[in-house]
């Protein structure tokens, strides 16, 4: 029979997985994202990320343990996933909107198992290892709000553009700059 002190054990190790998986993952959607800002939120999430893997390392020195990965099975679908949505939608008005709820889902995942930690280190006594989880899962949950402010605001909007509008849109942009992109008219 497990102990409440395996059980996390086994899914420390098993976001340890996880959060190195997401630093090769996130570049992928870094370059996939055609909107500046979210390209942005994924960078900022990325520096994030390599910061999460730091801390659970930490977790695994202070609980006596050298820092062990078992691999996440539930990310690894996710990033598929990411990596399908992306690729359904690379080229399209969607991209974005796409990306995001890849990214939601994954950080949905991320809360949840973080969540668990904090609670499951609290009740074994390391308020030591909740305090550093609890970081991660504010940040977890911080990047979660700002990809829904940033659907919202943004990439949601530009995802409702139907093709025929986007042809029309890249017909008078190829009209008023001419070739190679030079304005064939002036503003004055």
């Amino acid at each position: 029979m497990k102990t409440l002190e395996e059980l996390f054990l086994d899914e420390l190790a098993d976001l340890y997985d996880a959060e190195q998986r997401l630093t090769r993952a996130l570049p992928k959607m870094v370059r996939l994202a055609t909107h500046g800002e979210l390209r942005d939120a994924f960078h900022a999430h990325l520096n994030e990320t390599e910061n999460h893997v730091v801390r659970i390392e930490k977790v695994f020195h202070l609980l006596g343990h050298a820092p062990r990965a078992k691999k996440c099975d539930a990310i690894v679908g996710l990033v598929k996933e990411a990596e399908t949505i992306a690729s359904d939608n690379k080229g399209c008005v969607t991209v974005n909107a796409a990306l995001i709820s890849a990214a939601q889902k994954i950080e949905h995942y991320e809360i949840a198992s973080y969540g668990c930690l904090v609670e499951w280190s609290k009740q074994l006594g390391r308020n030591d290892a909740a305090e550093l989880l609890q970081q991660t899962l504010d940040e977890e949950k911080f990047a979660d709000q700002a990809l829904t402010e940033l659907a919202r605001e943004r990439c949601n909007e530009s995802a409702q553009i139907d093709s025929s509008e986007e042809e029309i849109d890249r017909a008078d942009t190829a009209r008023v700059t001419g070739p190679a992109g030079r304005s064939t008219h002036s503003h004055y």
